[in-house]
């Protein structure tokens, strides 16, 4: 009988301090790996929203051209009128409409165009503004 024990511990298994051992690594590697990405999906949407505002103002300067030089009263004129500037207007990444006011608050002249951010709401912290460089918000 003691033959068969001493067999069966040879086995070459796993101790439980070895496998407790492995997890603990792997959670602490996993949470590393974590954190070093958490901002990078909020910087991507940052850039995805600072485009889409570039490509609605490059669509806002052509409605303008075709239409005397008149900027849209709202977002929702470059889908109608003289030959319609854009198919659709989509959401910020957050889900949100873009804000778009004429005359603008910042360019009194013109438009603003920006995002409302994560919070979806207005002149906080977060907002998305093309005039306003992300290092100059820190």
């Amino acid at each position: 009988m003691k033959g068969t024990l001493r067999a069966r511990r040879g086995n070459g298994g796993f101790t439980l301090i070895e496998l407790i051992l492995v997890t603990v690594i792997i959670a602490i590697l996993a949470g590393m790996v974590t954190l070093s990405f958490r901002g990078t999906a909020t910087d991507a949407k940052i850039r995805a929203a600072l485009g889409d505002i570039k490509s609605y103002g490059t669509a806002i300067e052509t409605y303008a051209l075709n239409n005397n030089d008149q900027y849209p009263d709202q977002l929702s004129d470059l889908l109608t009128g003289k030959g319609s500037i854009m198919r659709d207007l989509n959401l910020d990444p957050w889900g949100n409409p873009y804000v778009y006011l004429k005359p603008g608050a910042h360019y009194r002249d013109s438009y603003d165009l920006f995002s409302m951010g994560p919070d979806g709401a207005r002149d906080t912290e977060d907002d998305v503004k093309p005039w306003v460089r992300p290092e100059e918000e820190e």
